[in-house]
């Protein structure tokens, strides 16, 4: 009976937890009618007005592959790659994550996790980045303000690799 009330009272404390990332992005993964279908990898970033790396929130590869095999595939995030991936030693933990079958995800980044509390206050870009093997690649920005005023939704979309994209900004 203790353990009931204990896990129903320390509900509304994951719950709160979850509401105060500074940062959220919703990605919706597509499902592809391809004879060969293989998840995207997928990077997102934070570029600021030059069009340089501020920032790296996520990257997802296939961490499984034996030997970090799925890291030389990263490459095919060209852009990504060229602007901040070829410097990294994947996994990074943290930063690096599996990859995702075709569904809607959300992912937080809280304040110094993704090193936004460093970052000076400006005109960013969330830049979201997919490649899939024997498919294509694509590349979705979002225009945002840092740090924001007030509560933000900020939508783009893919047309075939990506979705829906949405970036949930919180003072």
């Amino acid at each position: 009976m203790t353990l009931r009330y204990s896990i129903a009272l320390s509900i509304p404390l994951f719950s709160a937890s979850a509401m105060a990332a500074d940062l959220a992005l919703k990605i919706d993964v597509p499902q592809l009618n391809v004879a060969e279908y293989h998840r995207p990898y997928i990077a997102a970033w934070l570029e600021n007005a030059d069009q340089k790396v501020v920032a790296n929130l996520t990257v997802l590869y296939d961490v499984r592959k034996k030997d970090n095999g799925g890291a030389k595939y990263l490459k095919d995030l060209r852009q990504w790659w060229r602007k901040s991936g070829r410097d990294m030693q994947m996994p990074v933990d943290g930063l690096s994550g599996a990859t995702r079958a075709p569904g809607e995800y959300t992912l937080t980044f809280p304040l110094a996790k993704a090193a936004l509390d460093k970052l000076p206050a400006g005109q960013y870009q969330l830049v979201i980045e997919a490649a899939r093997e024997a498919g294509g690649r694509e590349q979705v920005k979002v225009a945002m303000q840092w740090p924001p005023t007030s509560a933000q939704s900020l939508a783009a979309a893919g047309k075939e690799e990506l979705g829906a994209v949405t970036v949930m900004l919180h003072p």
